[in-house]
């Protein structure tokens, strides 16, 4: 399982917490974002990071991204350690892809500046050479030679998502972070952008986090599957082993619910029962324990370890009961 030492980023026992006040005279909380994940990422890699709103996913990617600092814990890239003294440079190889295209990018500027500012910001080239390179990207994403003297506002929502990862690849990165890229699209334009990412991918050699609520989508682009639950990760494992045999209960319910073609008419899918925790105050024991439906006495007190599962040396869960 350990995958650090050729990893392109990894991520080693981080947390991040935020202290919050209850009230404008409460006493000082501590929101605990994430807690103690360690994951990699290979060169060439997708890796998705999966799990309920809350659960910590685009807090972890602001840390891959090095848009937030780790409460504690370590992130290395290229084995280095990611911190501010070599973020400006690993920035160039870390980009980001984020949900709403729109605001993403700015209304102001032409398509041509949207996808070169990251070369200007990176002083890489001239101006020729950005505008060239910005020439070359808008037809590899495709879209129409004309597209670059437009604006913004002048694109459907597919199209202006495909400015965005043009935008991400101008500075030739490493690793580009997706947060949840197709939630704000119409599921036609979805298979669109999935099937444009997986071909850049394999010309590129490419890396990707993809951050998404949607197991559906994650299936048909990632390599492997980690999943989130309040801040906690709770399981690991190569995307088919996780579909096919999921070991955590959480995963499992997550699976559940995923509509599927040829399901038996009238079989109802099981919900995941009750609300998540808060976390400024996560229960003891394993976390998801309160809405577990194997949840045992030792599960309210003992927190389980990230272990594979019997049999499955690649698929990890945090489970007293993964089977």
């Amino acid at each position: 399982m350990n995958r650090t030492r050729s990893a392109l980023i990894a991520l080693e026992h981080v947390s991040v917490h935020f202290p919050v006040r209850a009230g404008m005279f409460g006493p000082r909380l501590v929101l605990r974002a994430v807690e103690d994940v360690s994951i990699a990422i290979a060169p060439g890699e997708t890796l998705a990071l999966v799990g309920e709103s809350g659960s910590g996913k685009t807090t972890l990617g602001h840390v891959v991204a090095g848009l937030r600092d780790p409460t504690s814990g370590a992130v290395r890239f290229r084995g280095a350690a990611l911190d501010r003294a070599t973020r400006r440079t690993a920035r160039r190889s870390i980009q980001t892809v984020f949900q709403d295209p729109f605001g993403a990018l700015n209304p102001r500027m032409p398509v041509s500046a949207i996808i070169a500012e990251p070369l200007r910001i990176n002083r890489i080239g001239g101006s020729k050479e950005r505008a060239e390179r910005a020439a070359a990207l808008v037809r590899q994403v495709g879209l129409p030679r004309d597209a670059l003297n437009r604006y913004p506002h002048e694109f459907s929502g597919g199209q202006r998502q495909r400015i965005a990862i043009a935008r991400a690849l101008a500075p030739d990165p490493a690793l580009i972070i997706a947060d949840e890229p197709l939630s704000a699209l119409d599921v036609s334009i979805q298979s669109q952008i999935l099937n444009l990412m997986k071909a850049i991918q394999e010309e590129r050699s490419l890396s990707y986090l993809f951050i998404s609520h949607d197991l559906a989508v994650v299936h048909h682009l990632v390599d492997r599957v980690a999943v989130l639950y309040l801040g906690r990760l709770v399981e690991l494992a190569p995307r088919d082993d996780l579909f096919n045999t999921p070991s955590h209960p959480y995963t499992q319910a997550l699976l559940e619910s995923v509509p599927r073609i040829g399901r038996l008419r009238g079989r109802r899918r099981r919900a995941i029962e009750g609300e998540m925790p808060s976390p400024l105050a996560p229960p003891s024991g394993c976390v998801f324990h309160t809405r577990c439906p194997k949840v045992q006495d030792i599960c309210r007190t003992d927190p389980p370890a990230l272990l594979p599962a019997p049999g499955r040396p690649a698929q990890a869960a945090a489970c007293h009961f993964k089977d």
